[in-house]
């Protein structure tokens, strides 16, 4: 016979009898996760090919389903279990949890296979996560069919936040499995379609891609000092690299004075040991410099320094026995690729493709991706990364949508908190008025 509870006088509600709060919803996500785990330790990571488009949509119409069966039995205990705060928030707390997983363990790419038997390091490939996305996905698709069952358009903010969240986390759950990502190579002046999938076959895209042009800028290089027996740059403890600049053309590394005569940004050897300027292929930056070490008595040295490229031979300017000055290779400031893009459906784009300006067509997103390194400013080449993703655009409508629901549950709340403040400054006003009369 169970004791009764000295606070409330009624005796103390045993494991799984209803209705069914946290302690229940906290035990049913770890059984979850302990599933997801078991299999992953059986079967391996969870593969998102087998649910591939028409498989993700046809999934995605039998949770409705299942939810719209389960809420024609909306006075049922379970159907307020799962459409409960309870549920909802264990849910929440088995996400965090693969999310702190994430974070703490390296993941392998979204393409890897996990090396971890639980799937520690690939969290979105494994079935513990996915069994709590579909939980949360039941759970939250009952709490908007709840809220439906007793419609008011005063609710408008409630039904964006959910709704907006719901169709988030659908379109970029089961849009994983469509998802597509390719590098594709394309000499300057030509045009290509072809692609090398994960086991390197050559596959033929329903987009092409004509490069017209390469354009590069350049930061002006920089200036080290090297001790030719480590390779190092000097002091050792905070190598110094100063960034060559005209306007102030006398600075100091390590007690050597360094004074730039001259500096041209494209140029071409003249002589063994003179440069000078010619823009074209295959020039490079180099400069002419005066060195003096006032706390040594060592000549004062005056010569060129180029940091050579495919075309040109590096120069260094040899300072002692154990030093060089040399120069860096110039860093990228910004490249960009003209290109023209044709589609399956006869779309012909002309286009400028920087970094993080990506063009977006026919539910392809085509970004720069790299180059020639070794040639720089005269790669004959680029490369363009290019990501398929149809349901890219109902996970912006969930997106905003869900963003526009909690501006608007926010601006709500302070309404509600307004007006209620306002009701007890009327209520103190009239209690203060009986008082004094």
């Amino acid at each position: 016979m169970q004791k009764e509870n000295p606070c409330t006088g009624s005796a103390p509600k045993s494991w799984w009898q209803t209705p069914w709060s946290f302690r229940e919803s906290l035990a049913v996500v770890a059984g979850f996760i302990l599933v997801g785990w078991l299999l992953q330790l059986t079967i391996g990571d969870f593969n998102y090919e087998i649910i591939r488009f028409p498989v993700n949509a046809t999934l995605l119409g039998f949770i409705f389903l299942i939810v719209l069966l389960i809420t024609l039995k909306h006075k049922s205990a379970f159907f307020n279990w799962l459409s409960g705060i309870p549920l909802s928030i264990s849910t929440i707390a088995g996400l965090l949890l693969m999310g702190l997983i994430m974070g703490l363990i390296p993941q392998v790419s979204p393409t890897g296979y996990s090396h971890d038997l639980l799937g520690f390091d690939a969290v979105t490939c494994s079935w513990a996560f996915v069994l709590v996305y579909f939980l949360t996905l039941v759970n939250l698709s009952c709490v908007v069919a709840r809220r439906l069952l007793h419609f008011s358009w005063r609710d408008y903010a409630f039904y964006l936040n959910h709704v907006g969240l719901l169709l988030l986390l659908m379109s970029a759950g089961m849009g994983a499995a469509d998802l597509r990502r390719y590098v594709m190579y394309v000499e300057e002046g030509n045009t290509e379609w072809r692609v090398y999938n994960e086991d390197k076959e050559v596959l033929e895209l329903p987009v092409a891609i004509k490069l017209t042009d390469f354009y590069m800028e350049e930061y002006i290089p920089k200036l080290a000092i090297l001790d030719k027996s480590s390779g190092n740059a000097i002091p050792k403890a905070k190598p110094q690299m100063i960034q060559i600049d005209t306007l102030q053309p006398v600075f100091e590394i390590a007690g050597w004075k360094i004074e730039v005569k001259e500096y041209q940004h494209e140029a071409i050897r003249n002589s063994d040991s003179t440069y000078r300027y010619l823009p074209m292929p295959g020039s490079c930056p180099a400069v002419l410099v005066t060195v003096t070490n006032p706390k040594e008595e060592v000549e004062e040295k005056t010569g060129w320094v180029c940091c050579g490229n495919f075309a040109q031979l590096y120069m260094a300017l040899e300072l002692n026995e154990q030093l060089s000055l040399v120069m860096t290779r110039p860093e990228p400031k910004l490249f960009r690729s003209d290109i023209v893009v044709y589609t399956e459906n006869e779309k012909k784009v002309s286009h400028q493709l920087e970094v993080n300006k990506p063009l977006s067509i026919d539910n392809w997103m085509i970004y720069q991706h790299g180059y020639d390194v070794d040639r720089g400013r005269a790669s004959a080449w680029s490369s363009f990364e290019l990501v398929y993703d149809p349901w890219l655009l109902w996970v912006y409508i969930g997106l905003w949508t869900f963003i526009a629901g909690s501006v608007l549950l926010m601006w709500e709340g302070k309404k509600k908190k307004g007006n209620r403040d306002t009701l007890q400054i009327m209520n103190d006003d009239v209690k203060e008025l009986k008082s004094n009369s």
